[in-house]
């Protein structure tokens, strides 16, 4: 459910050119050091979701691939199921999304459990670590069942908005 805001977003979550080209730089390494290739409309679709700095759309990264137009459906989809695969990027459920591996540094290329805080008012998605995990899998064994992946999505309202929308009101 939606959150309708009462005022303006001044926060700003973009992630820095520099800080951008970094990550690039690094998907490109980790993509070679796994015998993969980022080929360039791999590349371009996590350079979107980066610059997107939050939860994306598939068909908005579609829109977005070209400067002269879109890019062929097909062609996206396999890029993003790629991405995710090799763990640069994750699928938000309940947004239909994705977004980049916040805690890339510690699992960088490497499959985790991805815990995310999201704010239904500026759209802001912040990446945490499922402290509890252990313990879900442990309550899930006895059961017989084995868990292969499991995400967390938490909707409310970021640190700014709640003090923006107290300073309005």
């Amino acid at each position: 459910m939606s959150h309708t805001c009462e005022h303006t977003h001044d926060h700003a979550h973009d992630l820095k050119p520099d800080a951008r080209a970094a990550r690039l730089e690094a998907a490109q390494t980790l993509c070679a050091d796994s015998g993969e290739r980022m080929t360039s409309s791999r590349l371009r679709t996590y350079e979107l979701i980066l610059e997107a700095n939050g939860p994306i759309k598939a068909y908005d990264v579609i829109d977005r691939f070209h400067p002269e137009g879109a890019a062929k459906p097909p062609t996206v989809y396999r890029a993003l199921s790629f991405l995710e695969q090799m763990g640069l990027i994750h699928r938000i459920e309940s947004l239909n999304a994705f977004v980049a591996c916040d805690t890339h540094d510690q699992h960088f290329g490497s499959g985790h459990t991805a815990g995310f805080l999201l704010c239904d008012c500026c759209g802001k998605s912040e990446e945490i670590a499922i402290p509890n995990l252990p313990e879900i899998e442990a309550s899930t064994a006895k059961t017989g069942f084995k868990v292969n992946h499991v995400t967390l999505e938490a909707h409310g309202l970021c640190r700014a908005c709640q003090t923006e929308g107290a300073t309005d009101e």
